[in-house]
């Protein structure tokens, strides 16, 4: 089932104003908050309707939303824990950090997908996406710890397991990942 996007859109900046707002936590508050939310949002959505696609399947959305909250907890989790890893780093002087930009292939293809994946990683403290190659369809990350890969890239693998069923990209989480290559010598020039 198609539906149009800019409903859905003002829809979400209602739900965006009753967390913006900082509001009482209150059923009534609540409701009220998004109200008003949709009264801004709609007339919003409308103007800019141009920007977005005229429809969106919405069986797909509905399909992807449990994704969505998987990967909202899966992330959460992997900042707090790199929040840890870094604080470790700085605070005990004799902690090894050994630098390394690596090469990740991606699954995903569609420009909303890649954008997600790169900024995840560049949100999470260690790791800054530097560059899409999209020829290779990969992503150069530089890491904080380059000894053990493997680790580092799990969790970037996870999120993109569950981008797979958000975008509805035609690949599937069971399709393994490409390898992942340091790219060593390459950056010293």
């Amino acid at each position: 089932m198609n539906v149009r996007t800019w409903p859905i859109a003002g829809i979400v900046f209602a739900v965006l104003w009753v967390f913006v707002r900082g509001i009482e936590l209150s059923p009534a508050a609540i409701v009220g908050q998004f109200l008003a939310g949709l009264v801004v949002g709609l007339p919003v959505a409308f103007v800019f309707r141009r920007l977005y696609v005229k429809r969106v399947d919405l069986r797909q959305t509905v399909h992807g939303l449990p994704f969505v909250g998987l990967y909202f907890l899966a992330f959460t989790y992997e900042v707090v824990r790199a929040n840890v890893d870094v604080a470790y780093r700085v605070l005990a002087p004799g902690t090894q950090i050994d630098p390394e930009v690596i090469a990740i292939p991606l699954r995903v293809e569609t420009d909303l997908a890649i954008t997600t994946l790169a900024n995840s990683i560049t949100i999470t403290p260690g790791t800054v996406t530097l560059d899409h190659e999209p020829d290779a369809n990969e992503l150069y990350v530089h890491v904080i710890d380059g000894t053990d890969l493997e680790s580092t890239v799990e969790p970037i693998h996870r999120w993109e397991d569950y981008a797979l069923e958000i975008f509805d990209e035609r690949l599937s989480p069971d399709d393994p990942p490409g390898e992942i290559r340091s790219t060593g010598e390459e950056t010293d020039d």
